[in-house]
């Protein structure tokens, strides 16, 4: 099972990123797919899930407005839409795969950097 994470890199604030998660490996439609991150010094924070047919959908109040999670089942891929970055929300990315019935197994990617600065 692999879960890869792309598309962070360097943008200004009040730009925009668009992040990507693959999962091979699974049966993609039995996960809930979500994001997390961590900033320097800080403990690992919820961003965004979306459940296994994409219409369900939650957010953490910081990102809400903001950020957009969405799936494509047949890419075995979820996107994170990000507009409006600030600062703060520079962080390295994590993609989050559970098992919607069981919660597990579970499995996280490796991160990606997303870094907000003029």
């Amino acid at each position: 099972v692999e879960v890869v994470e792309s598309g962070g890199g360097l943008v200004q604030p009040g730009g925009s990123l668009r992040l990507s998660c693959t999962a091979s490996g699974v049966t993609f439609t039995d996960y809930v797919i979500s994001w997390y991150r961590q900033a320097p010094g800080k403990e690992r924070e919820y961003v965004a899930s979306i459940f296994s047919a994409g219409r369900i959908t939650k957010y953490a109040d910081s990102v809400r407005g903001r950020f957009t999670i969405s799936r494509d089942n047949a890419a075995k891929t979820v996107y994170l839409q990000m507009i409006s970055l600030k600062p703060e929300d520079t962080a390295v990315y994590y993609c989050y795969a559970q098992d919607k019935i069981r919660g597990w197994p579970d499995y996280w990617g490796q991160g990606t950097q997303v870094t907000v600065s003029s």
